[in-house]
């Protein structure tokens, strides 16, 4: 059993590792010099402010002593060629004519990016989630590669942690490949970077002119591809009027969300530039068990106790949740096959239900499940994903508006994205990963995000809050854990009522299974009865004379002592006792006569 159960360990963690490394390659090969943001990446540069700042990331907390700082360096080092866009800064055509593009940094410097820290004493997980906070709080400087990494000593416990900052132009954080994934090993073996590893060497630096051709030539890519995608659908026009179709639907339905807005809540008030951030332990087992008990996806659970969540939060500020229903943007990658690996967004998002208004666990739960459903059957994202191809072709201030509409409050109440990790054990430099809190971004006018992350089992929250209107951010992660036991409480007691049921019926099943068989028997025993007086009349007539039956009276069982009053007249025994009568009746005789 041991070793089947490592093989399939070591099964899973090959199949990650190589997974891993083809995506590493794929966007070694994808990630060139001048390349051109998309459209949703330059949507999040257009929406970054000084009060928000649009950088996701992580907490990892490792056990053991940290590593030297200069091994950690050489680790990074040694490959960071696998993503090469985490060399590369932003370039800005002249007179914003076109989308920026990604260059190579000639004055990139690792340790201006990997930077060491340690804890002050006693250094508890508090402390270290203060030190979030302020590193979510500073904005990236955009004249250099959009990523920091920290390396934290110090930590209780005998334990560090790295908090990893990367922008998320460069990086959608639900399915690419980034500078996190590939410094993970699947074994605690300490690997060593590859010997024949070239130096770096940057292109040289693109000047105003080079930028334009880069943009015109990205441009007429895009038109290209436009143009195959016509000259297909003339080709098949079947399919492509339902695709059109599915695509009018869906902008359709988007632009009904639209003039559908969410609810204003607290959450929703302008925010400060500072950070706050919580976080919550949970397990993957104890979502997979309420789904078993009441259906739905473990994305349902999670929406479901965010739910719960804020209705507790809303209600210790004095606030009525009756018929309150907010939204949650929820993202969704549509990175195909063939885009595994590459850096950048290939997102769409979806905003799912909240309804804070019912009360009942499992009720809410439905509501969520029934939602998501006709959400996933809907259009919507059909209708994201075209406008994202329609965005494309759009000049840099149109899409600067575009992008301010996606994010509106009118669309949404605060994110909410559940992303799903490994269900192994990772190491850096032979240290193995304890926990992996995700940091997501707030955009502005969003007080509050949430992300979650699962990994070897577990399930970590990540609450990322404004420092100023989300002062009481812990009653939100007190409340996922409330949420959750509720949710765990009603699907014990239904397993117990399920178990129950069980018992019951195969009782029953007894009960009858020991009736049949009494009755059976009691049958037979009649049956028997019945027979036993024909048996006696037969033998008592068989019987020769001076014989009695074998049988007793009335077919009764043969008495030991006879019950007649009269001997044989005949035979031995009967001559003797007549000759002793005889002599009783003469007496005795005379000597003399």
């Amino acid at each position: 059993m041991a070793d089947s159960l490592g093989a399939t360990a070591g099964t899973e963690a090959y199949s990650w590792l190589s997974k891993t490394t083809l995506q590493s390659e794929s966007a070694l090969a994808q990630q060139q010099h001048l390349d051109r943001l998309t459209s949703t990446d330059a949507s999040f540069l257009h929406q970054e402010g000084p009060n928000a700042h649009m950088h996701i990331g992580g907490v990892l907390i490792f056990e053991g002593p940290p590593p030297e700082f200069a091994d950690y360096l050489d680790h990074i080092r040694g490959r960071l060629h696998l993503v090469p866009r985490y060399r590369q800064k932003l370039a800005t055509p002249p007179l914003d004519t076109g989308r920026p593009m990604w260059v190579d940094d000639p004055s990139f410097n690792l340790e201006y990016h990997v930077r060491h820290s340690a804890l002050p004493a006693p250094g508890t997980e508090r402390q270290l989630f203060l030190l979030t906070g302020r590193i979510a709080s500073q904005p990236l400087d955009r004249s250099k590669p959009l990523w920091e990494n920290w390396l934290v000593e110090g930590l209780e416990g005998d334990r560090f942690a790295i908090i990893s900052k990367t922008h998320h132009a460069l990086v959608d954080g639900v399915s690419g490949v980034d500078l996190a994934t590939v410094l993970f090993d699947v074994r605690p073996e300490v690997t060593t970077p590859p010997a024949d590893l070239e130096p770096w060497h940057p292109k040289p630096e693109p000047s105003g002119a080079d930028l334009v051709l880069a943009g015109v030539r990205g441009l007429v890519n895009t038109s290209a591809s436009l143009l195959t995608r016509g000259v297909y659908a003339g080709s098949h026009p079947l399919g492509t009027l339902k695709i059109a179709r599915d695509a009018v639907e869906g902008v359709g339905e988007i632009a009904w969300a639209g003039l559908n807005p969410a609810p204003e809540t607290p959450l929703n008030v302008e925010i400060g530039p500072h950070r706050r951030y919580a976080v919550v332990r949970q397990q993957l087992d104890d979502y997979k068990r309420v789904k078993n008990a009441f259906g739905g996806t473990v994305n349902d659970v999670v929406l479901t106790v965010v739910s719960g969540a804020l209705a507790r939060w809303l209600r210790s500020r004095g606030m009525r949740t009756e018929g309150l229903e907010m939204r949650a943007l929820v993202p969704v990658s549509v990175r195909t096959r063939e885009q595994r690996g590459s850096l950048g967004n290939q997102l769409t998002v979806m905003r799912g239900p909240l309804p804070i208004y019912i009360d009942d666990p499992v009720a809410r739960l439905r509501f969520v499940r029934r939602a998501m459903d006709g959400l996933k059957e809907s259009k919507q994202a059909v209708g994201a994903a075209t406008l994202v191809a329609v965005n494309n072709l759009a000049p840099p201030t149109i899409l600067a508006q575009a992008s301010r509409l996606n994010f509106s409050t009118r669309l949404f109440n605060l994110l909410v994205t559940n992303i799903p990790g490994p269900q192994m054990p990772l190491y850096v430099l032979g240290r193995q990963l304890e926990d992996l809190f995700p940091v997501a971004f707030l955009p502005n006018n969003h007080a509050l995000a949430i992300a979650i992350m699962s990994y070897n089992g577990g399930v970590d929250y990540g609450l990322l809050g404004d420092y100023d209107a989300l002062a009481d951010i812990d009653v939100v992660a007190d409340g996922v854990d409330s949420s959750l036991r509720e949710l765990l409480d009603a699907a014990r007691k239904r397993d117990a009522r399920r178990r129950g049921e069980a018992a019951g019926t195969d009782t029953a099943r007894d009960d009858e299974r020991r009736a049949e068989a009494v009755g059976t028997e009691t049958a037979r025993d009649d049956e028997r009865r019945a027979e036993q007086p024909e048996r006696g009349e037969n033998e008592s007539s068989d019987a020769g004379p001076g014989r009695e039956s074998a049988a007793g009276p009335n077919g009764g069982p043969t008495p030991i002592i006879p019950l007649s009053s009269g001997r044989s007249k005949v035979g031995p025994a009967a001559d003797m006792r007549a000759k002793r009568g005889e002599r009783a009746r003469s007496g005795p005789k005379d000597s003399d006569g």
